[in-house]
């Protein structure tokens, strides 16, 4: 019989994209204000996306990837999401977005985003909120899956995972350790 344990924390890694730098600058202090400090953010990243983003946000989108030095625990993650809407909501215009905020986790063995749409690579979890297995990490590097989105199956974001995951690693040991408290 398994004896059931707590999953250990997690790294927080938040995707924000929009077509204005302030909503960006804005939207990543919110999110400090949360979660703390940042101990990665990327430079301006291309990225595939659809015309439905174009649509709704504009030309020439931003992309910034955000991981935050304090661990999480993973079930915490619908919340996270719900706070990430929150945030959209609050910078909208005209009931069109102008950020999207995608925060997701990495663990030791994939990379999990958070969703409002159900489908059959994605459980629910709760309050709207589904798990999609984004990534998963084998032979020494983050996979793609059939489903994963282009931009994350990319390998300029796979490299910024990997040394994310690389930090995490270690962050882990120093709790371990003790050194660390999250």
């Amino acid at each position: 019989m398994s004896k059931p344990r707590y999953a250990e924390a997690v790294k927080l890694v938040i995707s924000i994209f929009s077509a204005g730098i302030k909503n960006l600058n804005e939207s990543i202090e919110v999110l400090m204000v949360q979660f703390g400090k940042p101990d990665f953010i990327s430079t301006r990243m291309p990225f595939d996306y659809t015309d439905y983003y174009e649509r709704e946000m504009g030309q020439s989108l931003i992309r910034r990837l955000v991981s935050f030095e304090l661990l999480v625990r993973p079930e915490s993650l619908p919340d996270i999401k719900c706070l990430a809407n929150q945030i959209e909501d609050q910078c909208s215009e005209g009931g069109q977005r102008r950020i999207n905020i995608d925060p997701g986790y990495i663990s030791p063995a994939h990379l999990i985003l958070a969703t409002g749409k159900g489908y059959t690579h994605r459980p629910y979890l709760r309050n709207g909120i589904y798990a999609d297995l984004t990534l998963l990490f084998s032979d020494k590097t983050f996979r793609s899956l059939p489903w994963t989105y282009p931009d994350y199956a990319g390998s300029q974001m796979i490299g910024l995972l990997n040394r994310i995951r690389e930090k995490y690693l270690l962050d882990l040991k120093m709790m371990d350790n003790g050194l660390v408290i999250a």
